[in-house]
C-alpha cells in the first residue's frame, strides 16, 4: 500500500477531528495545516489545526469574510500561493494585508465539498515560498475528497446526536427507498454508492429535510444530480 493510500485509509477511519490533518503534513512539504468548515452548511470553526499559526490564518478568513479558503469552496478548485504575501493583496486586500504579519510565506488551499454542497477548506502554507508540485496537487485533490467525506458525515452524526434522534431513515420501507434513490443518483452523478448517499444525506442536512423526502424527491424527479467539468451539481424540477 502506497503512503497516499494508507493516508486516505486513515482519514477514512480517523477517530476524531486532530487526526484530518496529520496526513497532509506527513505527506507534503509544508509547515502547518488545518481543517475548517466555512460558510452556511456547518458553520465557520476550525476542526484541527496542527500549529497556532494554521489556527489563524482560519480565524483571520472567518472574521474578514475573505480569502483562499473562501474562494478554494465556493469554486471547488486549489488556491496554490507560491508567494502568499506579494499576491494576496491584490486579490485579498484585508487579509493580505493581515498576513504580513505571519510567518507565512506560501499557501495551497483545498476544497472541503460534497458535491455542490460547499463544506469548508484545508489551509496549508509553508514558511518558505515556494510551489506545491503537479504530482502532489492530485494527492492533495484525493486527500481534500476523503476529508470531505469525513467532515459531512461527523456533522450528519453531531447533528443527530445533538437532536437525540435517530439516524434515518428506520424502516424496511425507508430503507428501499434511499436505496433506490441512491441507486438514481449514482447513474445521475457517475459516483460510487457511498458518495451517492453523502450525496442525499447531505442534501437533506443542508435543507433540514429527512432523508426519506429527499430520496422521494429524486425517485419523483423533483431533485437530480449531474457531473459537469465543475464538480456534481443539484438541480430542482418542480
Amino acid at each position: 500500500m502506497s503512503k497516499l493510500d494508507e493516508a486516505v485509509r486513515a482519514i477514512a477511519l480517523a477517530p476524531n477531528a486532530d487526526a484530518l490533518s496529520r496526513p497532509f503534513l506527513d505527506l507534503f512539504p509544508v509547515t502547518g495545516v488545518s481543517v475548517a468548515t466555512v460558510g452556511s452548511v456547518l458553520g465557520n470553526e476550525t476542526l484541527t489545526a496542527t500549529d497556532g499559526t494554521a489556527e489563524r490564518l482560519d480565524e483571520l478568513q472567518f472574521d474578514l469574510g475573505e480569502g483562499p479558503c473562501w474562494d478554494s469552496m465556493r469554486s471547488g478548485s486549489p488556491v496554490i500561493l507560491a508567494d502568499a504575501r506579494a499576491s494576496t493583496p491584490a486579490v485579498w486586500p484585508l487579509f493580505g494585508a493581515a498576513l504580513q504579519s505571519l510567518d507565512v510565506r506560501a499557501m495551497f488551499v483545498f476544497p472541503v465539498r460534497v458535491g455542490p454542497l460547499e463544506l469548508g477548506a484545508i489551509d496549508m502554507y509553508s514558511d518558505r515560498a515556494e510551489s506545491l508540485p503537479d504530482e502532489a496537487v492530485d494527492d492533495a485533490r484525493l486527500l481534500a475528497r476523503a476529508v470531505s467525506r469525513a467532515v459531512l458525515k461527523n456533522g450528519i452524526e453531531r447533528q443527530a446526536h445533538d437532536a437525540g434522534v435517530e439516524p434515518d431513515p428506520v424502516g424496511s420501507h425507508s430503507r428501499r427507498i434511499v436505496h433506490q434513490a441512491t441507486g438514481r443518483v449514482i447513474v445521475q452523478a457517475d459516483v460510487s454508492v457511498d458518495d451517492a448517499y453523502l450525496l442525499i444525506q447531505g442534501h437533506a442536512y443542508s435543507t433540514g429535510a429527512r432523508v426519506t423526502d429527499v430520496a422521494a424527491e429524486i425517485l419523483d424527479g423533483r431533485l437530480s444530480f449531474s457531473a459537469t467539468e465543475f464538480g456534481i451539481e443539484e438541480h430542482r424540477n418542480d
